[in-house]
């Protein structure tokens, strides 16, 4: 499976005059080499040269672990604590021959630390983005990545489910609370991780669609707005519900039919060979006919895999055509100061004849 995906990388950035590709802790370095390791103080990436085996510069203590997992050609730039890290990179630059080659970088992900020591190790080298094309590689997900998140949604909502059977969402609870017992929830379900930080915000606090949670005290009448999601090999659910403590207000009544009215438009109108910006535009409208529309402060959705932000973005302006494989979440939200918040948020896949929407769980306040 890496060969492939490897191969896949050096006809692009062979296509985009690119001698050498280097790839970060993250998504792209375990989705073409299946390493998966994190940024510290102990350099750690690979680089995958137009022709020929990849090169990787890890510390001493990761080998056992990366060996299970790179492509068996691989050659690998190790170093220990007491010698320091500088060497190996005039090692791979030698090996490569990356003077002066003109050398892609993930620019959301390369920190200066790695670029300053390849700098020295191969003088006169360009840097060239990767991500205007290197994104496309992972768009389309194969049947084995959509199970794996298939199953990182299943054990997001039975996580949820065991939150409201336990009564954890009650009066009285802080925000703080419910995040750690639906933390605690996902990984007695088998979750691998979190996708993300749980976002639980109640009341005002709602009313923040990025809002943390905080050690404020659930109180009658709130709005709760939770937004969730696990990881299973790496692919990640995300999902969010709304929630209200005691009888809903007719406004907070209202705020929920236009967001699900708008969820709703969004996830039916997805279908292959449809612009992106479409799907933000059928939610969008559903919305401002409520009346709702200056308080819709974001984008529709965006895409969802090894990470939980990434391409495609169903925002206006993208004219990125869908195709079946792309998998993105649709979450529209509305956003009272003062008063609260309500998001509904799915993942969806397109499919050769349209979409399937992947979240089961209810979507009712």
């Amino acid at each position: 499976m890496h060969t492939a995906r490897l191969n896949a990388l050096r006809h692009l950035q062979v296509a985009n005059g690119i001698d050498c590709v280097t790839l970060m802790p993250g998504a792209n370095l375990y989705y073409f080499t299946g390493l998966t390791t994190h940024l510290s103080e102990r350099p750690a990436m690979a680089f995958v040269p137009a022709k020929g085996a990849i090169a990787v510069v890890l510390p001493d203590l990761e080998v056992p672990g990366a060996r299970a997992h790179l492509p068996e050609d691989a050659r690998l730039f190790t170093y220990r604590d007491e010698e320091g890290h500088e060497h190996v990179f005039h090692q791979v630059a030698e090996e490569l021959e990356l003077d002066g080659k003109r050398i892609g970088v993930e620019y959301l992900a390369m920190r200066l630390l790695e670029q300053r020591r390849i700098e020295q190790a191969a003088p006169g080298c360009q840097w060239m983005a990767t991500e205007p094309w290197m994104p496309t590689l992972r768009k389309r997900k194969d049947d084995s990545e959509i199970a794996s998140m298939r199953r990182a949604i299943e054990i997001a909502e039975k996580a949820m489910l065991r939150l409201l059977d336990e009564n954890a969402i009650r009066l009285g609870r802080t925000e703080l609370e419910v995040a750690a017992d639906l933390r605690i929830a996902m990984l007695r379900e088998g979750g691998q991780g979190e996708a993300f930080s749980p976002i639980v915000v109640a009341g005002p606090n709602s009313a923040s669609p990025h809002a943390g949670p905080s050690d404020r005290p659930m109180a009658e009448g709130d709005l709760v707005t939770i937004d969730w999601g696990t990881q299973v090999d790496g692919y990640r659910s995300d999902i969010t519900r709304t929630f209200v403590l005691g009888a809903p207000t007719p406004e907070m009544e209202k705020m929920h039919d236009a967001v699900l009215a708008a969820n709703q438009s969004g996830r039916l109108a997805v279908r292959p060979k449809m612009a992106a910006q479409e799907i933000d535009r059928a939610a969008r409208r559903a919305i401002t006919l409520a009346g709702y529309g200056e308080y819709f402060i974001h984008r529709t959705g965006h895409g969802l895999g090894l990470e939980t932000h990434e391409p495609p973005y169903m925002v206006e302006g993208n004219l990125e055509l869908l195709e079946p494989g792309m998998t993105f979440t649709v979450e529209p939200g509305v956003y009272l100061p003062n008063m609260g918040g309500v998001r509904i948020e799915d993942n969806v896949v397109v499919t050769k004849d349209g979409s399937e929407t992947l979240t089961t769980l209810s979507r009712d306040l």
